[in-house]
C-alpha cells in the first residue's frame, strides 16, 4: 500500500503514472533467473551434438514394411524381415518392429513351438517325414461336406506332398495311397526310412505293412502328443490359418485347387521362418540390388501374397 504523503494528489497525475509503471517491474529474482537462463543459452551444445544410435530407415523402405504389415495381418516381425531380405534390404526384426509402432500397428501373436525327441529327429532330419491328415469342409449342393486330406512333409527341406483328399478314407484308398507313396519312380517317400503318425484308426494295419515293404518303418506316436509330430501339426495350422480359413470352398475341385496353391506359395514364394526366413525352393531369379521397383504378387485373388523386384 503506498504512502499518501509520498504521493500527494493534485491536478498534476505525473506520480500516479510513475507508481503505475513501477508496480510492472518485475522482481529481482525474475531477472536474476533471465539471467541464468541467458548464460546457459551461451554454453548450450545440444544442437550440434550427434546422438549414438541408427539413422532411421529411409522413407521408401518404411512405407514398404507399413504396407507388408497391412496387407499381411498375420506376418511377425521375422517374417516380415525375412520378405525383406529376400527383396535386398538387410533389415532387423527389432527395425521393424520400431517402424509398425511408430505406425500404430500391433504385432502378430508370438508363437512357440516345443518339439519333444529332439535328438532323435535332429539325428535323422534328412530320413524322417511327417505324415497326418486334417479335415475340410467343402460346400456341395447337399450341404457342407468333409473331406479328409493327407499329407507329408519332409523334416529337412519341409517340401510338402500331398497324398490324396476323400471323404471316404477306407482301408482300400489307403492302400493305394501306399503305393503311391512308395513307388520306385514318383514316390514321395524314396530316401524316407521313417514316418512318424499318430493313432487316427485311418492308418490301417495293412497301410503299415505296405510302407514297412518298401524299406520305410512306420512309427506310430504315444496318444495325445501332437508335439512328436510337430512339424506336420504346424503345417496344418499354416495352411488353415493363412488359406483354408478364409475361403468358402465349392466342390473337391475348389479345395484341390486351393491346396496346390498354397503348396506351391510355400514352396517357391513363402519365406520360412524355420529355415532362416528363406525360401525353400525359389523359381524366380530375385535380384539383390535395390535398384528395380518392387511389385505385389499374389494367389487366390490376393490371399496369398510375395514381393519381387520387377523385371
Amino acid at each position: 500500500m503506498r504512502n499518501a504523503a509520498l504521493w500527494p494528489r493534485s491536478g498534476n497525475d505525473s506520480g500516479e503514472r510513475v507508481w503505475r509503471k513501477l508496480r510492472k517491474l518485475p522482481n529481482a529474482e525474475t531477472i536474476l533467473g533471465w539471467w541464468r537462463k541467458l548464460v546457459a543459452q551461451k554454453f548450450d551444445g545440444s544442437k550440434h551434438r550427434s546422438y549414438p544410435g541408427r539413422p532411421r530407415i529411409d522413407a521408401e523402405l518404411e512405407s514398404l514394411i507399413v504396407q507388408m504389415a497391412r496387407e499381411n495381418s498375420g506376418w511377425g516381425y521375422d517374417r516380415i524381415a525375412g520378405a525383406l531380405a529376400n527383396l535386398g534390404h538387410d533389415v532387423s526384426d527389432q527395425t521393424v518392429g520400431n517402424v509398425l509402432r511408430r505406425h500404430g500397428i500391433a504385432p502378430a501373436p508370438d508363437r512357440s513351438q516345443t518339439t519333444a525327441w529332439k535328438k532323435f529327429i535332429a539325428a535323422h532330419m534328412a530320413v524322417l517325414a511327417g505324415m497326418d491328415f486334417f479335415s475340410a469342409e467343402v460346400l456341395t449342393w447337399r450341404g457342407p461336406v468333409t473331406y479328409y486330406v493327407l499329407f507329408l512333409i519332409q523334416l529337412e527341406t519341409r517340401r510338402v506332398t500331398l497324398a490324396g483328399m476323400t471323404r471316404h478314407p477306407t482301408e482300400e484308398w489307403m492302400q493305394q495311397v501306399a503305393r503311391n507313396l512308395t513307388d520306385a519312380e514318383a514316390g514321395a517317400l524314396q530316401g524316407q526310412r521313417y514316418v512318424p503318425h499318430d493313432r487316427d484308426t485311418k492308418f490301417c494295419d495293412s497301410f503299415r505293412s505296405m510302407l514297412r515293404a518298401a524299406g520305410v518303418a512306420p512309427l506310430r506316436l504315444p496318444a495325445r502328443s501332437p508335439n512328436l509330430n510337430a512339424f506336420a501339426e504346424r503345417w496344418v495350422r499354416s495352411v488353415k490359418d493363412e488359406c483354408l480359413s478364409k475361403l468358402i470352398l465349392v466342390g473337391e475341385g475348389s479345395l484341390r485347387r486351393s491346396l496346390n496353391e498354397y503348396v506351391a506359395h510355400f514352396h517357391s514364394e513363402r519365406p520360412h521362418q524355420g529355415k532362416g526366413n528363406v525360401i525353400l525352393f525359389p523359381t524366380e531369379n530375385l535380384p539383390q540390388t535395390a535398384g528395380e521397383r518392387i511389385v505385389s504378387k499374389h494367389r487366390l485373388g490376393g490371399l496369398l501374397r510375395y514381393y519381387c523386384r520387377a523385371a
